[in-house]
């Protein structure tokens, strides 16, 4: 008895096995047949078995019509299965290899907005951050249309990036503060001031900075900083911190 179902488990498997094999066993004619059969599995999300006819047209027509949509969708299963790193690759290789494409717009978006998810936390190392800033900012060189959708978007995500960077530099600052080692926190508090004055961390760096020298007693240039923060923002909102500051150290 356990052998008749032993051998009627393994004859099911083996009518399964092939019909799997006959189902979705395509020879594609030509780059298009090939593309064809891609393009219907990726939107399956069979994303395997599209990748295998995309390499194809790759390898086997690497001068057709359509190699640049092949090597386009091929970045796109990455971005799907959210492999980043891969799929920034993939992207720029569209432009690289065939700078004529029509995809060689949203390539180039999609590279930026790959390299800004592996973008970290602003406590980690900044690299991704860096690397999606200068390709977002690529994309908006090469199309400066400002109304496009994809240029507002650009903006959108270069300034989350820049406040991350700006995010490091002023808890550095803040974190020396703490540790009441006013010249280290000066130092970075200048950083957000000379490079991220389009930052929600801006304004507020002038406030540290003005703290320090003042703790410090370096009072002609906390003076001076106040003048270049009130300048900048006639009506900030730190007019009274800064007062308060005064008062305490210039008792």
């Amino acid at each position: 008895m356990l052998k008749i179902i032993y051998y009627s488990l393994l004859l099911l498997f083996v009518l399964l096995l092939s019909n799997c094999k006959t189902a979705s066993k395509v020879e594609p004619k030509d780059a298009q047949e090939a593309f064809n059969e891609g393009l219907r599995l990726f939107n399956k999300r069979e994303y395997s078995e599209a990748l295998s006819f995309f390499d194809m047209i790759k390898l086997q027509f690497p001068g057709s019509a359509i190699a640049d949509k092949a090597q386009y969708y091929t970045a796109e299963i990455n971005f799907a299965r959210k492999e980043y790193m891969i799929a920034s690759f993939n992207y720029n290789r569209v432009r690289q290899l065939y700078p004529g494409s029509e995809f060689s717009k949203i390539a180039l978006y999609k590279a930026g907005m790959s390299q800004y998810l592996m973008s970290p936390s602003f406590h980690n190392d900044q690299e991704y951050t860096l690397k999606a800033i200068k390709t977002l900012q690529d994309y908006q060189f090469y199309y400066p249309e400002k109304e496009d959708s994809l240029y507002k978007e650009t903006d959108i995500m270069i300034e989350e990036c820049r406040n991350k960077l700006a995010e490091k530099e002023f808890y550095i600052a803040e974190l020396y503060k703490k540790l009441e080692s006013p010249r280290s926190a000066i130092i970075y508090y200048e950083t957000v001031l000379k490079n991220y004055d389009d930052t929600k961390f801006y304004e507020q760096a002038f406030l540290g900075k003005i703290e320090m020298l003042y703790l410090m007693q370096i009072y002609e240039e906390a003076n001076n900083t106040e003048l270049i923060y009130k300048s900048f923002f006639p009506n900030g909102k730190y007019f009274k911190e800064i007062e308060e500051i005064k008062t305490k150290y210039l008792k």
